[in-house]
């Protein structure tokens, strides 16, 4: 993929983010759209030598769209300013589980490149679900948290939008209460873009969600409990 003129694209876009603009460098996002597909596309063949629950992921399908929804913001800006995508099992796309633990990587005109896995702001249902594991599978919980490869890549989950107390319900003297609180279970890091070297883009991308396996593996394990209307 090229990189740099992505970047530049994006950088571009960031200044002059109306539809205008957009509609007069559609040749160019098109191109670049198809480089993206051809990187998604690859990508999830390396990951599925590791995670073979992705085989049948859709390339185009995990691509999120570039439209912004600006229905319910503030910010009025048609465009997305990056390029990014969400790898899961098909199998998993359903709407109570928020789409299960996904491989997420996004490109930024700034040239950084963030990715991560796990599972992001979940809807309550799953939410809870994952939280009551963590209680009943507390060693296998404790057990995933100590992988030398996710630590050594991610460090410890993230803690964006974490509650200040244990949710209701929850023992607020139990040995993972700190992690209780999380809205999100998801590791994420952020590096700067090899852009004389793009070659290795889907390499790093795919070391890097290798080591956030032990997380998938462990969220992956968690059932739901489906109440019928």
């Amino acid at each position: 993929m090229h990189l740099r003129d992505l970047t530049q694209f994006l950088t571009e876009l960031s200044e002059n983010n109306n539809r205008p603009w957009f509609i007069m460098n559609k040749p160019r996002y098109d191109i670049l759209r198809e480089e993206f597909l051809a990187v998604v596309t690859e990508l999830i063949k390396e990951i599925t030598s590791f995670d073979r629950a992705v085989a049948a992921c859709n390339p185009k399908k995990a691509m999120f769209r570039i439209n912004r929804d600006i229905r319910f913001s503030n910010d009025k800006s048609p465009y997305k300013t990056r390029f990014s995508a969400g790898i899961t099992p098909m199998d998993l796309r359903r709407p109570s589980a928020g789409g299960g633990p996904t491989y997420y990587f996004q490109i930024e005109g700034n040239g950084k490149l963030l990715f991560g896995a796990g599972e992001y702001l979940p809807p309550p249902p799953r939410l809870r679900a994952i939280r009551e594991a963590v209680v009943n599978d507390a060693p296998g919980f404790a057990k995933m948290l100590k992988n030398r490869q996710l630590r050594a890549t991610f460090g410890d989950l993230q803690e964006e939008d974490k509650l200040q107390r244990p949710p209701k319900g929850f023992d607020p003297d139990h040995v993972h209460v700190e992690y209780l609180k999380l809205k999100s279970f998801f590791v994420w890091t952020e590096v700067d873009l090899k852009l004389n070297a793009p070659e290795q883009l889907v390499p790093e991308l795919a070391r890097g969600f290798k080591d956030a396996f032990a997380l998938v593996a462990w969220l992956r394990g968690v059932k739901e409990t489906i109440v019928e209307d």
